[in-house]
């Protein structure tokens, strides 16, 4: 069993392997076009090197305090889960810069869409891949090794143990949990530094570039282009790889960490069933990743059409059904024979595969939302576009109205989700369907990364100056690009609100304690003034890490413009073309900025369940979950898809519409465009993060300031 999953995992990362050289053999163009892809690489590994430099001290810092305070397992765990991920962020990112020269080379050479698609999308395929690949192989060796070999899933040693400090847990769940959050702290740093970088140099690129001097985007003459270029590839790749990584083995550990705590309160659970329950969502994630692969070869092989749109979500539909067809048989002998009726499975052996299809199914539901709000093909993004013929504030008004009412069909969605699985298998189920929407990761992450290496392929055909005909096709791959992420973000965010539910569920179970046996203490008291008032707490946080976000991106995007402005006032010639702009103090004002802003965030999200445990205890931290997680799942959805409709709008009218490129109503919608990014790329993917890193810190914390906590040595 544990052979196969780690020969799926494996398999992911040779294929992506296979994948990688056979899009470094293409050829990268001219010379012009290699020297501005090795400059965009030069800067991204750059910045990469710098952050990955921060946050080893982070991570060593932790680990050292997870050794003292839960366990060495845990630190090693830890430890391991920021490896697996800043892996696959590294190797996203260098396969990003690698492909980029070569999709505008084969737009060139060919002129053929579906052809460029495919580059772009076997580069995108490395990072999906990868992602699949290292989160699976990393769990898969923490439960081989501490699980099974150091016996951690022994039915003896699922039980509370008490440590050194006198603080008891159980030994597994702490290991799967520190693997997770090692993979947490790699998500917010890359996602939060990322996200600050590339809104940064894309702000000041468009706001002087487009706004002020009227030249085209990714214009050679503007010193922020290839700091915008490389911020794509730090953000969008990096960032997003780390960020769908982290929310795939949240889910995966989720349903791992409550099988553990079902199996100790509930009692009279044969030890087989709870083995199986615990090593059963490892085996959909084999699957999962299985049927990508054949997702992806799916389009990689077959005659690629020019309609982008229909071909990515053939291959998304494929990896999706053979998903639900294996995964289907997986749970069917698993599970039979077993005596389900004691764990309440409604559905016998088949019901965590229903509650899989349930997460499967709202996620694609979800996404076609996500598309419906921001695509260019459809009314809500037309109205933005039409609205920037009137000018930049009803720009805005039109695409935060767009933002605010795409919230409600997903949390509608994710609601029936939730209670149908619930009703189905309990919270186990409810951890199956976050399971379920992210069980083929590999081949959406896929599809997303092909977005930003469309959009940097289209940035260097614009700076070597090729045939405008090349520009239109990386156009079109970037607007479809748009969309995939929209539909990406809103996967991200629904499964973390599954996976935060079920974190949650075991935070009670951790708090309880030894007490959780057959349910007792496991309820929280929300007319409780401390989880009230936690809860009040939480609803605001969101709100605080965000404005601190949007504020970071201000400041570094602030500086940018200042620079870009100086420059084309010091040298005339920038604008004439006869000299050229600098482009590394641009890309080193983004870079600093980015490693001094993305501090506060991280610290937020992992200090502010630790801080005010210690200070009011358990009941106060459960509310501040509750809170959090209610209040950034609609924020992230609004952040998401308002900022997407902006960029796609702008889009629109860059098409033809309203006048076009350098009309008024295209400087409105830049100005819409603008307001979005920082939105979409930075806040809403950095809000799922928060609200996993905040559960997961708790649950680990939690049988430490339930015992020692101010307010409780206060009132006794």
């Amino acid at each position: 069993m544990v052979g196969f999953i780690i020969i799926a995992a494996i398999a992911a990362l040779a294929f992506a392997v296979i994948n990688y050289y056979g899009v470094k053999r293409k050829d990268s163009g001219t010379p012009e076009m290699q020297q501005i892809a090795a400059a965009i690489q030069e800067g991204a590994r750059a910045f990469l090197v710098l952050e990955y430099s921060v946050i080893v001290k982070v991570v060593v810092l932790i680990a050292i305090l997870l050794g003292i305070v839960v366990s060495p397992s845990s630190a090693i765990a830890f430890v391991f889960g920021a490896l697996m991920s800043a892996s696959a962020g590294w190797v996203g990112m260098n396969i990003a810069t690698i492909s980029n020269v070569r999709v505008s080379n084969e737009a060139r050479n060919t002129r053929n869409l579906g052809k460029t698609l495919r580059v772009a999308f076997r580069g995108g395929s490395v990072m999906g891949l990868s992602v699949g690949g290292f989160a699976l192989l990393g769990l898969a060796i923490v439960y081989l090794v501490f699980g099974v070999i150091l016996k951690q899933v022994a039915p003896e040693n699922l039980t509370f143990h008490t440590n050194w400090l006198g603080i008891s847990d159980i030994p597994f769940t702490m290991t799967i949990s520190a693997y997770a959050l090692g993979c947490s702290i790699i998500a917010m740093f890359n996602r939060v530094g990322g996200g600050i970088y590339t809104k940064a140099a894309d702000m000041g690129a468009d706001l002087v570039g487009k706004t002020e001097a009227g030249i085209p985007e990714d214009d050679p003459r503007n010193p922020a282009t290839i700091a915008d270029n490389v911020g794509d590839n730090v953000g969008d790749v990096a960032g997003l790889g780390s960020d769908l990584l982290e929310s795939y083995v949240g889910a995966l550990v989720s349903a791992m960490i409550l099988a553990a705590y079902i199996y100790f309160s509930q009692g009279g659970i044969d030890a087989s069933l709870v083995a199986k329950l615990i090593y059963f969502p490892l085996l959909v994630a084999a699957v999962g990743i299985i049927s990508s692969i054949v997702g992806i070869l799916y389009l990689l092989v077959k005659k690629v059409s020019s309609n982008p749109h229909k071909e990515l979500n053939a291959a998304t539909f494929v990896g999706a059904g053979l998903t639900i067809i294996s995964s289907g048989f997986v749970s069917y002998f698993v599970f039979t024979g077993e005596a389900l009726h004691t764990i309440g499975f409604a559905l016998g052996a088949f019901s965590p595969w229903v509650c899989a299809v349930l997460g499967i199914v709202s996620g694609i539901v979800i996404g076609q939302i996500a598309e419906y709000y921001t695509s260019y093909d459809f009314k809500p993004t037309q109205k933005i576009s039409a609205s920037s013929a009137e000018g930049a504030a009803l720009t805005i008004t039109e695409g935060m109205s767009v933002g605010m009412i795409s919230v409600i069909g997903p949390v509608v969605i994710l609601g029936a989700a939730i209670i149908a699985a619930n009703i189905t298998a309990g919270l186990y189920g409810v951890a199956m369907a976050s399971i379920g929407m992210l069980s083929f990761v590999t081949v959406t992450v896929s599809v997303d990364t092909y977005g930003p290496i469309a959009d940097n392929a289209g940035g260097i055909s614009e700076m070597a100056k090729l045939h405008p005909e090349v520009r239109g096709i990386t156009d079109e791959l970037d607007a479809v690009g748009n969309t995939t992420a929209a539909i990406g973000k809103g996967f991200a965010i629904g499964s973390a609100t599954l996976a935060a539910l079920s974190l949650f569920s075991s935070y009670l179970y951790a708090q309880a304690g030894e007490n959780a046996v057959h349910g007792a203490a496991m309820i929280l008291n929300m007319v409780n003034p401390l989880t009230l008032v936690g809860a009040l707490v939480g609803g605001a946080l969101p709100y605080l890490f965000s404005g601190i976000l949007i504020r970071a991106v201000a400041n570094a995007a602030r500086k940018m413009v200042q620079e870009v402005r100086r420059q084309f006032k010091a040298d005339p010639g920038i604008i004439l073309g006869t000299s050229l702009p600098d482009y590394k103090t641009c890309i080193s004002i983004s870079s600093a900025g980015a490693l001094s802003e993305m501090k506060s965030p991280a610290l937020i999200a992992v200090l502010t369940p630790l801080f005010t445990g210690f200070l009011f205890g358990a009941e106060f931290v459960g509310g501040l979950l509750i809170g959090t997680t209610l209040s950034s799942v609609m924020l992230a959805l609004y952040t998401a898809n308002a900022g997407g409709a902006w960029d796609n709008g702008k889009k629109y009218v860059e098409n033809g519409h309203y006048g076009g490129k350098g009309s008024d109503a295209h400087k409105a919608a830049v100005v819409g465009d603008t307001v979005g990014d920082p939105l979409k790329d930075t806040v809403g993917p950095s809000l799922d993060i928060l609200i996993k890193i905040m559960a997961i810190v708790s649950v680990i914390t939690v049988s430490i300031f339930s015992k020692y906590n101010l307010f409780s040595l206060l009132m006794n």
